[in-house]
Parts: C-alpha cells; structure tokens; sequence
C-alpha cells in the first residue's frame, strides 16, 4: 500500500523538535511492506498547497497525521496547534477517499476529542511504530481491527477504545534514519537537538500530567547496551546532540546510571541533554557519571520549592530534596536549567516567595531558571477534578481542546505577573514563556548556529538577555 505520513507539527520554539514519532512510525510501516512517504511541515510556508501537492504525486492509500501537541501550554500566550489540522483534514478529502489515522502525543491525551474534530478515521494511541503497521495490515486486507490493542474510533457516533499491552523495544528500534524522512539540516542548522528514550512509562503520579496515559504506568526500559550502540550509531550518521527526552531520565536511578558509564567508557563525542531530571534521584555519582558520559546541559523539574505546593502537585518529593540537589549541582560543572511552575493548588504569595528565595540563594547565576505561570488541564487528571471541585473549570471535557488553566484561588494573577516582571529584571539568567515565544528567537538560534554556537542556547542565557538589553528590547 502507499502511505503517507504527515507530521503537522510547525511550533519551532525554542527548537524545532524532530518529529521522532512520525519517522518511526513511518519506518515500521516500510519494514512491513508498504511504501511510506513523510511529510514535515515544520518548515513549510504553505502547508495546505505542499499538502495538495503531495497528495497529487503519491496517491496514498492510508494518510497518517502525526500529531505532537494540542496547544503550547502557556497560560499568558495561549496558541492552539489542533486547529491546523481542519484545514489539513479539508485538504485531504478534497483530494481522496483515503481513511485517515490519527497518531501521536497529542491523540493519545484526547483522541476522543481529536476524533469528532477532525473526522479522521482511526487513532494511534501511543507506540504508533508497533500499532501502525499492525492497523495497516488489518485495514488493507478488508478486516475491521476491533481487537487490536492500542487504537480508538468512532462508531455510529460511540467513541471506542482499545487497551492494552504494547511491546515497545521488542524489535529494538530506539530510533528512525531521520536522513532518510526529513531535512536533518534543517533541524540541525536551528540547533535542535536528536530525541531518544530510554524508557517508556511513569510511576510518578503528578496529579496534572499526561505521560502516565500516553506511556502507561509501569515502566518498559530498554537494554542499556542497545542505547550505546543506538547512540554510536547516530554519531557515524553526524548526528551528535543527543536528547535524553524521557518523562523522568534518572528513574529508576540504576537504568539511567548504567547507560551513562557505558556512555563513559564508549567515548562516542556525542554531546547529551536531559530536561527531565528529578531531584529525588540527584548526587555526586549520578552526576560525575554524566559529566564523563559528555552531557553538557541538564534541566530539573521540581515546579516549586514550598512544600505545600509538591504536595498539592503530588509531585512525590519535598523541599528539602529540592535544597539538596541545588548542593549537590554546585559541586559539579553541568550547566542547569531549573524549570518552575507557578500557581498550582495551594500556591499562594507566601509560597512564591518560598520559590523565589530558593532561586535566588541556590541557583548559580551561570545557571538558568524557567517560569511558568498556571497549569494545563487535561481531562481524566487528577488535576481536571481539583479544578471541577474548586470551581474553577466549568468547560465539559469535550471542549477542553481548547486550552483551559487551573490558577490557584489563592492567588492574585496580577500580584503575580508583576512580581515576576519585577523579579526577571533583576536576574538576568530567568526566562518565562515570553522568552520562549519571542518571534525571533528562531533567527537567534540560526546565528548561533552559523557563529558555531552549541546547543542548549539556554546556557547563553545572561549574554542574550543582556545584549538584547542594550538593544532597547524588553526581554
């Protein structure tokens, strides 16, 4: 059969993110038999006329749409990405017949919603490169694919899905030949970097994420020495900026050690990153072992430094392990980036002054601090109850598309936007979702680039801030 796989996604802040999940998908379906095409968008001026195109030279069978986020999370500066796919979705039945399957993060949050909005067919529910192909051999054979775990459709208007065990990592396969799909180039030349796992799955029980429904509760990890070898692979291609993009990179802690000393005695010269690092699972060796496997930037989640706050987050660790990994992070050379999340259930002005003294007193001002204020809700979370509870969600689920926030009662939102502008322009190493959605951060990334800049720019932070500064711009 013809397959095309469209990756809708054209967000490119901070980075452009490398659509990982449409080129495995697509790879899987081509080792399957069929002939696949990608699709990116991402750096596509006309979307629906490339689409047109496309769709007049290969004539699919089946099209795929590969969707990564439903909107950009930012409370302040709210952009909905699910809009885009109507018009992707007129395009394609102006043109042909063919049914259309749904994949990716976004679907696997709410491919209910994805459904009735788009008219697509079928949805992918996570490890779209093992359900893919399964769902492609069943459809090109005629059959209807009601007992084939990981898909979700509507019929005679009844949202259906189907659950249940997926073996991701049987065949091996930590990552696509992203030459072979899309403009490597393109990627590289914005300074994004190379997505791999480890892991898939989340025992954390953050009473407002979504990883536990996209990947499953218990963990599935992949063997150690298949990520070196995985890794040396991508490093013969030229591809040497690797991202770590795990829910949680340092757990469980033993997994992420052993991958970073066989890094260490492999000595690929890959350059690494991990934005996802728990503070519970943060000392001297973990970190020692990083910095001899050539990690060159690390990033904390830890939301809030109030223990009122962790607790109202379910974030399963306290402030004192907070303070604690902030010692143990001055004791090394790896640069951090801290990211926050202001307003949670329980925040309130005491609770933000917490955070921001512990900013102030622990992070090294070499280091940088993200900010953001309010939370995303996403329906069938802890967080969509809290919320309904409190009053301050009345939208039904069904339009919760459109982005909605919990912002703690608690909290005066005006207090807060300015204290935070007050405080941004004391530190010049603390960056907010504005930062990330200045619309010539892309420009900057690219002159880095050119200039042999190295990723994470975030590390440069201060001397961005401050040049842009002199320039006369409120950044």
């Amino acid at each position: 059969m013809n397959i095309l796989i469209v990756a809708t996604n054209h967000y490119s802040s901070p980075v452009p993110v490398m659509p990982v999940g449409a080129c495995m998908a697509a790879e899987a379906a081509e080792r399957a038999g069929h002939r696949v095409r990608v699709l990116d968008l991402m750096f596509e001026q006309n979307s629906l006329n490339t689409l047109a195109l496309e769709l007049n030279a290969s004539n699919p069978d089946f099209i795929g749409l590969s969707v990564r986020n439903i909107d950009n999370n930012d409370m302040q500066n709210p952009v909905s990405f699910f809009k885009d796919l109507k018009p992707l979705m007129n395009t394609i039945r102006s043109k042909t017949p063919a049914p259309v399957i749904l994949g990716g993060a976004a679907v696997s949050v709410m491919p209910e919603e994805l459904l009735r909005y788009t008219g697509a067919d079928w949805a992918v529910l996570g490890d779209g490169e093992v359900v893919f192909p399964k769902l492609l051999s069943a459809l090109s054979l005629g059959e209807i694919p009601d007992k084939l775990s990981g898909i979700a459709w509507l019929e005679d208007d009844i949202f259906i899905k189907n659950t249940g065990p997926v073996d991701r990592f049987s065949n091996g396969g930590l990552f696509p030949n992203f030459h072979r799909w899309i403009n490597v180039y393109a990627y590289l030349s914005r300074l994004s970097t190379v997505p791999i796992q480890t892991k898939l799955g989340c025992h954390f029980k953050c009473i407002y994420c979504t990883y536990r429904k996209i990947e499953g509760h218990d963990y599935r990890l992949c063997d150690p020495e298949a990520v070196i070898d995985a890794i040396q692979t991508l490093v013969t291609a030229g591809l040497h900026d690797i991202e770590f993009v795990d829910n949680v990179f340092n757990s469980p802690y033993d997994h992420a050690l052993t991958i970073c000393e066989g890094l260490a005695r492999s000595q690929s010269g890959a350059r690494f990153q991990s934005l996802e690092l728990n503070p519970l699972f943060i000392d001297d060796t973990l970190l020692t072992a990083m910095e001899l496997a050539g990690f060159i930037g690390i990033g904390i989640t830890v939301e809030s430094a109030s223990d009122i706050v962790l607790d109202g987050l379910q974030k399963g660790f306290t402030a004192k392990d907070v303070y604690h990994a902030a010692q143990v992070i001055k004791r090394h050379h790896l640069p951090c980036l801290w990211i926050f999340m202001l307003g949670g259930p329980g925040e309130s002005a005491v609770t933000v002054r917490e955070t921001l003294r512990f900013a102030e007193q622990c992070i090294r001002p070499e280091d940088v601090a993200f900010f953001n204020i309010g939370i995303r809700v996403y329906p069938e979370t802890e967080l969509e109850q809290k919320a309904r509870e409190e009053g301050v969600l009345a939208t039904s689920p069904y339009g919760m598309l459109e982005p909605v926030f919990y912002f703690s009662p608690a909290l005066d939102l005006n207090w807060l936007t300015e204290t935070m502008r007050q405080t941004m322009a004391a530190h010049m190493n603390y960056i907010n979702s504005n930062t990330l959605g200045l619309s010539f951060l892309p420009a900057i990334n690219r002159l880095g680039y050119r200039l042999g800049v190295k990723s994470p720019l975030w590390r440069h932070t201060r001397f961005i801030r401050r040049g842009l500064r002199t320039l006369g711009m409120d950044v």
